[in-house]
């Protein structure tokens, strides 16, 4: 089962700047790590399911049912932990 290259590379630092990227543009301002931009009303369910789409095509990963858990994406830092951890077993693999 191959993956994409680009997943052998992924660290904290290049997914929190690419998924820093899509949020800024998505939403109209840059956001900290912890800044739960669910609670400050930058997104409706439409966006998180938009946000979800992302995750999964960029990331070559699937959000499954369980995953959906809102603690997972209320962050920018929190949806890099979540992205890295989908992500880890790729670098156990090769």
């Amino acid at each position: 089962m191959g993956t994409p290259n680009k997943a052998d590379v992924l660290t904290a630092p290049v997914v929190t700047k690419e998924l820093s990227e899509f949020l800024t543009a998505n939403l109209g301002q840059e956001l900290a790590l912890d800044d739960d931009y669910f609670t400050l009303g930058l997104v409706n369910s439409l966006f998180a399911m938009e946000l979800v789409t992302f995750v999964e095509r960029q990331y070559a990963i699937e959000v499954q049912v369980d995953d959906l858990d809102l603690d997972n994406f209320r962050t920018l830092g929190r949806l890099r932990d979540f992205v890295l951890a989908k992500t880890a077993h790729r670098g156990a693999a090769a």
